[in-house]
């Protein structure tokens, strides 16, 4: 290889990883048209960063309906895990994001999908006392009795972690 091939590939690489770097924070920032106009371009939607982020775990970690709802009929993976084991669902429960949890339920994410050490979408939205979460999520047949790697429900977790309204919608269950 010449130094000019050199010198391009490394050109090639910096513009590559920008605009990775870019779509990545599009999905972030919630910017529909940049990524509708990528996913129109042959963008794959399960695109995933160098920390198993996809854009759908970015788009609805930060509460992006729009971009999340682009991606999911793109066919982006609702059950696509991180490195951390964590998927879309959990994140949208552990901010209390009814309208992101609902949105995910419905395009066939598992209510009673595990992270590695057990817990479901529904101990993380009980654990943060996200009461409006957590009555969605028992209705969608999430298992109040699930338990945790130590053993721990969504209602002891929640009171453990001094949960004021959860933990007694829990236990009526």
């Amino acid at each position: 290889m010449s130094d000019d091939d050199a010198a391009a590939n490394a050109e090639l690489d910096e513009a590559t990883i920008r605009l990775a770097t870019e779509i990545f924070n599009s999905a972030r920032n919630g910017e529909s048209e940049k990524l509708r106009g990528w996913l129109a371009q042959g963008l794959p939607p399960n695109m995933r960063n160098d920390k198993g982020d996809s854009l759908l775990m970015l788009a609805s970690y930060h509460g992006h309906l729009e971009a999340t709802r682009l991606l999911l009929e793109q066919g982006a993976d609702p059950e696509m895990y991180n490195d951390n084991g964590h998927h879309p669902l959990s994140g949208a429960a552990f901010k209390g994001d009814f309208a992101m949890a609902e949105l995910l339920i419905s395009h066939g994410a598992s209510v009673n999908a595990r992270s590695p050490d057990d817990k479901t979408a529904l101990m993380f939205a009980a654990m943060f006392d996200n009461a409006e979460v957590v009555d969605f999520l028992l209705a969608q047949d999430a298992d109040p009795h699930a338990t945790d790697s130590r053993g721990m429900t969504a209602s002891e977790l929640a009171s453990a972690l001094g949960a004021t309204q959860t933990p007694a919608m829990l236990d009526a269950v």
